[in-house]
C-alpha cells in the first residue's frame, strides 16, 4: 500500500451527514438507528438525490487545493483535554420558543447584493425548503461584515457563532496538521463566492477550519439564534400545519401520532397559479393533495363540456382515492386562485405505513362507512 496516498472526504458525504444531523435535531427520534434506516431509505427512493451536493462547506470548497505550510499563521494553541461539545448540547425546542413579540432583524442591501445572496442560499440545503417569503426574511436578516486582508474570520477549535456567505474577496482555508500541533496547512481557497460556518447554525460545534481573508472583502453573516428563529421555527410550524391537515382526513384518523408526524414530513410543497390544471381526469393517480392556501374547483367531463361539481379551499383535500385504488383520476381539479398545496405521494405513504386500507381497518367499526363515503359505494367489500 502506498503510504503517501491521500484520502479525501467527498463533499457529498459531508452534506449528506449534515442534513441527517439537522433532521435528527428537529425530530429528536427516540430510536436513532430506526430513524436512520427510515431516513436513508426515503432518501434512496427520492428523485431529488442530487440536491445534497452544494458548492461550499465547512471543510473544503471544492476549489483550488494546496498543501502549503502555514508556519506564520497566527493560530492559538489547542486547549488540552477540551472535549467537543455534543451536537445536542444546545437542543432547540421550537414548541417552547414563543417568538411572537420578537422582530426579525433587517439589514439594508442593494438589489444586486440581495440577488447574489439569494443565489448563494439556493445552493445550501438548510434554506432549500423555504418559500419565497421566508427566503426574503432570511436575506433581510444577514448582516454585513467588512474584513481586511490578513484578518482571521473564524478560527479552528473556536465555538461557532455565525454562518457566512461571501459577497466579495478571496479567503484561504487552513487546518491543523494534528489535534495537538500548532502547525497548519492551507487546503483550499474561496474566490469571490462560497459560504462557510454552516455548522454554527445548528449546534455549538467547534470550528473545523480557520478561514483567513487574503484580500479586503465583504461577508454576509447570520447568527445561530436568528437562524433558529427564522428557519427551525418555520420548519416546526410547517410540520404542525401538515399534521393538522392530515387530521382532517377521516380515513387517516387511525394513525398514531408518530405515524402522522412521519407523513407530515413526507408532504411536498407545490404551488399553482390561477387557471392551472392540478389534476386531469383520466390521468394516473400518484397521490393526494392538501390545500394550505387558496381555492380549487373540481369538474368532470360531460358530453357538453366540463361541469363544476365542487369547490375546495384552505384546509380541504382532494385526490385521496389514489391512496386506496390507484385507479385513474375521476375528475379535474383546477386552481381558482393562486394556491399552495401539500402533496402526499402514494409511494411515500405506502413505504412509511403500508397500504391505506390496512390503516383504515384498525378502526373496524368505521371502516365500511368510510369506504362507502370515499368511494360512493354502499358495499366496498371488494376492496377488503
Amino acid at each position: 500500500m502506498d503510504s503517501s496516498r491521500r484520502y479525501s472526504v467527498p463533499p457529498e458525504l459531508q452534506d449528506l451527514l449534515l442534513e441527517f444531523t439537522v433532521a435528527c435535531l428537529i425530530n429528536q427520534p427516540a430510536d436513532l438507528v430506526d430513524y436512520a434506516v427510515e431516513y436513508f431509505s426515503r432518501l434512496r427512493d427520492s428523485p431529488d438525490r442530487q440536491s445534497f451536493v452544494h458548492k461550499g462547506n465547512e471543510y473544503t470548497n471544492g476549489g483550488e487545493e494546496s498543501e502549503e505550510s502555514d508556519d506564520d499563521l497566527p493560530i492559538e494553541p489547542p486547549v488540552r483535554g477540551q472535549r467537543r461539545k455534543s451536537v445536542y448540547s444546545e437542543a432547540y425546542n421550537p414548541e417552547e420558543d414563543d417568538d411572537a413579540n420578537v422582530k426579525n432583524p433587517i439589514y439594508p442591501k442593494s438589489d444586486e447584493q440581495r440577488q447574489r445572496l439569494q443565489n448563494a442560499l439556493k445552493d445550501i440545503f438548510l434554506f432549500k425548503h423555504l418559500d419565497p417569503q421566508q427566503l426574503q426574511e432570511v436575506v433581510d436578516a444577514f448582516f454585513e461584515k467588512k474584513v481586511q486582508a490578513g484578518e482571521v474570520v473564524i478560527r479552528q477549535g473556536d465555538d461557532g457563532d455565525n454562518f457566512y456567505v461571501i459577497d466579495d474577496g478571496e479567503y484561504s482555508i487552513h487546518v491543523r496538521e494534528s489535534e495537538t500541533c500548532h502547525k497548519t496547512k492551507k487546503v483550499g481557497t474561496y474566490n469571490n463566492a462560497g459560504f462557510f460556518g454552516e455548522l454554527a447554525l445548528m449546534y455549538n460545534q467547534p470550528r473545523a477550519a480557520t478561514i483567513v481573508a487574503e484580500t479586503n472583502g465583504i461577508l454576509w453573516g447570520m447568527g445561530r439564534n436568528t437562524f433558529k428563529r427564522l428557519v427551525a421555527q418555520s420548519a416546526y410550524k410547517k410540520r404542525s400545519l401538515h399534521e393538522g391537515l392530515l387530521t382532517r382526513v377521516p380515513m387517516l384518523s387511525a394513525l398514531e401520532a408518530y405515524e402522522r408526524m412521519n407523513l407530515a414530513d413526507a408532504l411536498v410543497a407545490k404551488t399553482y397559479h390561477t387557471n392551472d390544471t392540478i389534476i386531469k381526469q383520466g390521468d394516473a393517480a400518484d397521490g393526494m393533495y392538501f390545500i394550505e392556501d387558496g381555492t380549487v374547483m373540481v369538474t368532470v367531463e360531460t358530453p357538453n363540456g366540463q361541469k363544476e361539481i365542487n369547490r375546495l379551499s384552505t384546509g380541504g383535500y382532494f385526490g385521496e382515492l389514489a391512496l386506496l385504488t390507484h385507479k385513474p383520476r375521476a375528475a379535474n381539479v383546477i386552481a381558482v386562485s393562486d394556491v399552495k398545496l401539500a402533496f402526499l405521494e402514494v409511494s411515500a405513504f405506502e413505504r412509511l405505513l403500508g397500504p391505506c386500507k390496512n390503516i383504515m381497518k384498525r378502526n373496524a367499526k368505521a371502516y365500511e362507512s368510510q369506504m362507502a363515503a370515499v368511494l360512493g359505494e354502499s358495499n366496498p367489500n371488494e376492496l377488503r
